[in-house]
């Protein structure tokens, strides 16, 4: 459908993964090895299902990869706070890789919600009305 490399959401996905690989590299010790291994597994989720969403032929399937990014993004936050909360990372560095999951995670709501309305448009099928309380 489009190329990844060109999308902000893949862009800074990529970056994450990368800074979220960094950090469980720096996390010690054999009883740690299944966080480091999780975080990893759940950052590269990320740009991963991007990538394969965008090969997609359909919106709609492009659409369930990118929820399967957004899960990852939820996976991720939860394994960040655990190393921080076990004390295998620096809170100032989960902090930080927070963050970015939060802002790739709005991206992603953000991709979906215009994929949903342009396949609204195309199909003819009128959006619901919005109502202002």
């Amino acid at each position: 459908m489009t190329d990844f490399k060109k999308l902000k959401v893949w862009q800074k996905a990529h970056v994450l993964a990368m800074d979220v690989h960094r950090a469980a590299g720096q996390i010690r010790g054999a009883k740690h090895a299944s966080l480091r291994s999780q975080m990893i597994r759940a950052a590269m989720s990320v740009p991963t299902n991007i990538v394969e969403g965008c090969s997609q032929q359909s919106t709609r399937e492009y659409s369930r990869f990118l929820r399967i990014a957004l899960n990852s993004t939820t996976e991720l936050e939860y394994h960040l706070v655990a190393a921080r909360d076990l004390a295998a990372a620096r809170a100032s560095d989960s902090l930080t890789l927070i963050s970015q999951v939060i802002e790739v995670r709005k991206m992603l709501y953000g991709l979906l919600r215009y994929l949903k309305s342009r396949s609204d448009d195309e199909s003819g099928v009128p959006r619901k009305a919005t109502t202002q309380a």
